[in-house]
């Protein structure tokens, strides 16, 4: 009897069970006796051994079910080491369950603190196969994470939907989308839905080119702007500050609930246009899986099946090129995976007249 262990860890998206699926139903074709251990709540049931035995029928039904059957929730990286209230060692602790479960091997699923906490109990000595999983996008060492496609499409239909309303009042809209650290979803979402002005976190904008972009459109008769802005996005005012700094700044002077409102004020007061702000906020994370997304994640699944089969462990399995492919977990972990402002996606963009507010 093998038993193969099973959590979602840190934000949900929309292709966890899609994904949990296609390990599954993967290792119950290759294994006469196989156990599949699920946890809940990601590594806080691994901590605590809240599980159960999942059965065949958990795995049915489930590839278009957004969510986690499991559930989730964040176990912050730095505090891994740290023990909880009532002082208990969180990483011996996962240990213990793993070994008294007699765990073969222990599959995560999750972005970048659950590949940092994946790899940590790798190099405790357990047997680990990670799948890569964020709407960010932000993973080192995978062209695409699952989740990712689907959020774009959320992301996407929000943007089109404002154009009408922007075109009727002849206002300025900002859509918000998520992504603190990287702009891969504001990226896809604004091209994908016609922004005129796409605001990144790897992109310091300045406000006068922002505004000079709404003006020259203005000009054309063009009676609404539409801006896509990632949460993340700084100015490069902010940009030039030590993180001291601007966090004392923030502390200091905060009176807008997101950088979207602030950039919807200053615009506001520069050019007397209307501005409203529309959050998708955790929109992006629900509703079912897109097809491309229940494709990557049935892929994805089934090879990290393949590598519990093969007795490869410590990796995470990935894209490569559209191929399927695994990369060392060592390598993954603690990257991130950022857009390149001189990249081609980004001069092309240009090219269609998007601003991006830096030049």
């Amino acid at each position: 009897m093998i038993r193969v262990g099973m959590l979602t860890s840190g934000g949900d998206c929309q292709s966890l069970n899609a994904t949990m699926r296609g390990v599954a139903k993967s290792l119950y074709k290759m294994y006469d006796e196989i156990e599949i251990i699920g946890f809940e709540d990601g590594f806080k049931g691994l901590m605590y051994a809240d599980y159960h035995i999942m059965k065949p029928s958990d795995f049915s039904g489930i590839l278009t079910e957004g969510g986690t059957i499991l559930g989730t929730s964040r176990q912050p990286f730095k505090l891994m080491r740290v023990p909880d209230e009532n002082g208990l060692d969180k990483v011996e602790a996962m240990k213990h369950t793993y070994k008294k479960l007699k765990l073969e091997c222990l599959v995560v699923l999750g972005g970048n603190g659950s590949q940092k906490t994946a790899n940590l109990l790798r190099e405790e000595g357990l047997n680990i196969v990670s799948l890569p999983k964020t709407i960010d996008n932000d993973l080192w060492g995978s062209d695409v994470t699952f989740g990712f496609q689907s959020a774009v499409n959320v992301a996407t239909n929000a943007i089109d939907c404002i154009h009408t309303t922007a075109a009727s009042h002849g206002r300025v809209f900002i859509v918000e989308v998520m992504g603190h650290k990287v702009g891969w979803l504001t990226l896809y979402a604004g091209i994908a839905g016609g922004a005129d002005i796409i605001l990144l976190p790897e992109i310091p904008y300045d406000l006068e080119v922002v505004v000079n972009a709404i003006k020259e459109r203005t000009k054309q008769g063009k009676r609404f702007s539409i801006l896509a802005v990632a949460e993340g996005a700084i100015s490069k005012e902010n940009a030039n500050l030590t993180k001291k700094e601007l966090k004392e700044k923030k502390k200091n002077g905060m009176v807008y609930p997101s950088v979207a409102y602030e950039i919807g004020a200053q615009i506001t007061e520069r050019t007397g246009q209307e501005v409203r702000v529309t959050v998708p906020g955790h929109m992006q994370r629900g509703g079912e899986p897109c097809p491309y997304d229940r494709v990557l994640s049935t892929r994805l699944g089934a090879a990290a099946a393949k590598l519990i089969g093969d007795g490869k462990y410590g990796y995470m399995v990935a894209v490569k090129n559209n191929d399927i492919t695994e990369v060392p977990l060592e390598e993954v972990a603690g990257k991130l995976k950022t857009v390149d402002p001189s990249s081609s996606m980004i001069r092309e963009a240009k090219m269609v007249g998007i601003s991006f507010g830096d030049e």
